[in-house]
């Protein structure tokens, strides 16, 4: 019979040989300006209860983007902020259709706080009745933050932004570009500049299921 200890000991080496190592980053709150406070007590939404494997991560990398590198996977619903030493932080998204619209390297290159948002001719004539213009605040659908993806000096028109409807992080829905919850764009935001690159994977080339692969560790509760 072999000792209790020693079963322990094993089942504990066992465990380790398949578990990715993640370090904490602070939580959501630790970017939160009084404005964003303020904002965030009047928003027109429950706090959603976002399934863990679309809460913010520290993960392994395994691509080969530098550092400082947003990458988009919509396929699997994953935004990625690449780190130092092949690792990663990884937020859940919303994409929609016009997630779409676009694939391949853009740059940061606008960035805006509560933007306002002015609806598309095309958004018009699939949703009828909204307004020409929306003043930012936590009823927007663009939430808290912006970023507005520039290639070859032009405007894509692809955005990622915060939501006022975080219970579809993790899905795909009718309208929309790239959504994170206002905490975690808010977080983005902080790491992300004008200039930084954005890699866009095209539909069809996105990475693994969400609901699988190795365990992680949870950056703070959204």
């Amino acid at each position: 019979m072999i000792p209790k200890a020693i079963v322990v000991i094993l089942a504990g080496l066992s465990l380790g040989a398949c578990v990715t190592a993640a370090t904490p980053e602070p939580a959501p709150e630790a970017s939160l300006k009084p404005r964003d406070r303020e904002l965030l007590a009047k928003a027109p939404y429950s706090k959603a209860s976002i399934p863990a494997p679309y809460q913010r991560h520290i993960v392994d990398y395994h691509r080969n983007e530098a550092p400082g590198t947003i990458l988009v996977d919509s396929d699997a619903r994953f935004l990625y902020f690449v780190l130092p030493n092949r690792k990663a932080i990884r937020y859940g998204v919303t994409v929609g259709e016009e997630a779409l619209a676009f694939s391949g390297i853009a740059k940061v290159g606008n960035m805006a706080e509560w933007p306002g948002w002015t609806p598309t001719p095309d958004i018009h004539k699939r949703i009828e009745g909204l307004p020409a213009h929306v003043e930012g605040g936590p009823a927007n659908p663009l939430g808290a933050r912006a970023l507005y993806l520039y290639a070859n000096g032009k405007d894509t028109l692809y955005r990622i932004h915060g939501t006022n409807q975080p219970e579809y992080i993790g899905s795909a829905i009718s309208s929309g570009c790239i959504r994170l919850t206002n905490e975690d764009i808010i977080d983005l935001y902080t790491r992300a500049k004008v200039g930084t690159p954005v890699v866009v994977l095209a539909p069809g080339s996105g990475g693994q299921s969400p609901m699988s692969g190795a365990r992680v560790a949870a950056v703070g509760n959204n």
